[in-house]
């Protein structure tokens, strides 16, 4: 992975636990960040506790993103732990739908949109506030390739990865001028634990979900985080409501 240095800086990422959240915590805090993990599940404090025992800065933030009270307790914490908020990673969300629309369940509806697009949304109106009074800033949100194309049996989710890069776009046209850019990262079939318990359930056939890809084999965690520093870093200081499609080639057939 390219090096960044961002030491002096302070990372915040939600969904932060899990594997692209994880991946992308430990390359921030590898390239000098402060890094605010925030994710409901308590793992998260032994993923800082790593960080600081390789002699990094982490500090683990409990948050539930569909609390908006718990995110302004998260961006308060940062600004507390890591003195601004440089860098945001919204990565929190869930993928648990396996039904055509006719058949999807009202409360999985209300729940995919209470995190992944609610929680996207609460977690950018607090993060604009504190990077327009600072004057600078960068938020990452993550969407999908279900958010740039159908998504059978996955409508739900599909429809809340479009929201996603709803708000990111209109976000970016109000806040270019403040200094803050804003995009959005868009995976293909990335190797998680979420993935790996659709394998297990019998939800998902490896061989054709690579066949999906025409690079032919499933994405890594590392390279989304690769992708999500670089979209941080100064070379990437002209693009800004862009979503980046990370999919070894999904979306191109």
């Amino acid at each position: 992975m390219t090096r960044y240095d961002y030491a002096g800086r302070t990372a915040l990422i939600t969904g932060a636990a899990g594997g692209i959240g994880s991946a992308t915590a430990l390359a921030f805090a590898a390239a000098g960040a402060k890094v605010v993990l925030a994710d409901i599940a308590e793992s998260g404090a032994q993923l800082a506790q790593s960080i600081v025992d390789q002699g990094g800065k982490a500090w683990f933030v409990r948050t539930d993103v569909t609390r908006v009270e718990q995110i302004e307790s998260l961006l308060t914490h940062t600004l507390s732990y890591g003195g601004s908020l440089d860098f945001a990673f919204n990565n929190a969300g869930i993928e648990e739908e396996n039904a055509r629309l006719g058949e999807s369940d009202e409360a999985l509806f209300d729940r995919m949109m209470a995190i992944n697009v609610k929680g996207v949304w609460a977690c950018m109106r607090a993060e604009l506030q504190v990077m327009k009074a600072q004057g600078h800033g960068v938020i990452i949100n993550t969407a999908s390739v279900a958010g740039l194309v159908g998504a059978p049996r996955h409508a739900i989710y599909g429809a809340s990865k479009h929201a996603v890069i709803g708000l990111t776009k209109s976000a970016a046209a109000e806040y270019g001028k403040a200094g803050i850019r804003i995009n959005a990262v868009c995976p293909g079939v990335i190797r998680t634990a979420m993935y790996q318990r659709m394998l297990d359930q019998g939800l998902a056939d490896e061989q054709g979900i690579r066949r999906l890809h025409p690079i032919g084999r499933i994405g890594e965690v590392g390279e989304i985080a690769g992708a999500v520093l670089w979209m941080c870093s100064e070379q990437a200081a002209f693009m800004t409501g862009h979503s980046m499609t990370i999919d070894g080639g999904m979306t191109a057939i």
